[in-house]
């Protein structure tokens, strides 16, 4: 085991002496002087300070390293553009071109085929044991070609419960990160079969040791600066190290922050979506974390008048195959195996677990989009709506049958009772 530096923030958030303290002592052993060193983080859908990391890493850095240079870890999200990427690293562009010149902005894009190399292949008996059985198939291993040019990377890596890993973070960085889509959409769909219910919060998933797995192909050292964020945003733990160890130090704190047991099901929740979700795509995140909690027959209802569309990258997609359970594909798999499983997989968790008999979908709980999008369209991709400006929070608040929740998607809601078993 490689040494671990950091720790938990029991009494207080970690200051950005205390990320400086951590980062200088995970760094100053590591051989990277005249070296070149790629960052990965990740892009504004996620709570995180990373323009406190990226003002410590390159103070450290710059003076050392050959190059350094910052990847986002789009994943399959849309690229950001420049005065976006600046803000996020808490830069302008002025700052860029007189202080930090030598630094490079690169984002991930999958769908360009030609900025991927592969690095090898699962075979699908290996498959077979890292998924108990679930899944049998070879899967290719392609990522980002940058990714094999730099001789370290490091990796700025919220960790949060995630519907698709048990907990993000740490290699998910690299796939789906910065990978291509083959495993990309395997260990989605992995998941979906799986369901969100039973996957989200839980360490030890088939998903997790699938990456951890096919990062090993990637000869390239890696660093981890793996942490969590309170309900305020500050950092409430951060471990750096080898990216197993230190995001599993993360999940536990994760696990401890970001986990709420309720003792009964609610019948309404109202999930208040933050700002930086902006699509469905990652809005889902709202009951991704809350289906636990909702009643049978009840209604989980995704609040956020910023919310403006389905999916900046994949809105065709959804548009085609709209939101369904996951048995309304399994049961019809002639009519949905060309399909890309990215999407299927996306299409059940936000629609959640229910039934599919004799033609008949018959969803466990009625999701609801309150936002930007007009009604038709939520109609057409089978989704309910609400009229957003008519929603009196306050008034949903005072209702002891609904939950109205803050920055929904964040915190992972359960029943006690799930927790016992």
């Amino acid at each position: 085991m490689s040494q671990l530096f950091g720790r938990n923030a029991r009494d207080r958030p970690l200051s950005s002496e205390d990320v400086q303290d951590i980062c200088t002592a995970a760094l100053t052993d590591l051989p990277l002087d005249g070296k070149r060193v790629l960052v990965l983080i990740p892009d504004h859908t996620r709570h995180a300070p990373i323009a406190l990391f990226f003002r410590v890493l390159c103070a450290h850095l710059l003076p050392r390293v050959r190059a350094l240079d910052y990847m986002v870890a789009t994943g399959t999200h849309a690229a950001m553009e420049p005065e976006r990427l600046y803000r996020h690293v808490g830069l302008t562009a002025s700052e860029h071109r007189q202080d930090y010149a030598r630094v490079h902005f690169f984002n991930h894009e999958h769908a360009k085929l030609d900025e991927l190399v592969s690095l090898g292949t699962l075979g699908a008996d290996e498959v077979t044991l890292l998924t108990q059985g679930l899944f049998a198939q070879d899967i290719p291993v392609t990522i980002n070609r940058k990714a094999t040019l730099y001789d370290h990377i490091l990796v700025v890596s919220p960790v949060v419960p995630h519907e698709a890993m048990g907990f993000a973070g740490g290699n998910k960085y690299f796939f789906p990160g910065i990978a291509g889509l083959d495993l990309v959409e395997k260990f989605h769909w992995l998941a979906a079969v799986i369901t969100n219910p039973v996957i989200n919060g839980v360490k030890d998933t088939p998903t997790r040791k699938v990456i951890d797995r096919a990062v090993r192909f990637l000869q390239v050292p890696r660093t981890c600066f793996a942490f969590t964020v309170d309900a305020r945003h500050q950092l409430a733990c951060l471990f750096a190290g080898a990216p197993e160890e230190a995001w599993s130090k993360a999940a536990d704190s994760s696990a401890e922050l970001h986990i709420k047991y309720l003792d009964k099901p609610k019948k309404r929740v109202l999930g208040l979506t933050p700002p930086i979700y902006e699509e469905v795509w990652v809005a889902g995140k709202a009951m991704y974390k809350l289906e636990p909690v909702v009643a049978d027959g009840g209604e989980l209802v995704i609040h956020g008048p910023h919310v403006k569309a389905v999916s900046f990258v994949h809105g065709k997609d959804i548009a085609r195959i709209g939101y369904h359970v996951r048995d309304y594909f399994v049961k019809q798999w002639d009519r949905f195996a060309d399909e890309p499983k990215l999407i299927l997989a996306h299409s059940t968790n936000v629609k959640g677990v229910g039934a599919f008999e004799g033609g008949v979908e018959r969803p466990r709980v009625t999701v609801t989009l309150a936002t930007a999008i007009p009604r038709l369209e939520c109609e057409a991709i089978n989704l309910a709506h609400r009229d957003v400006g008519a929603i009196d929070i306050a008034r949903w608040r005072e209702d002891e049958d609904t939950l109205v929740v803050e920055e929904a998607g964040q915190v992972l809601y359960r029943l006690r009772e799930q927790a016992r078993s």
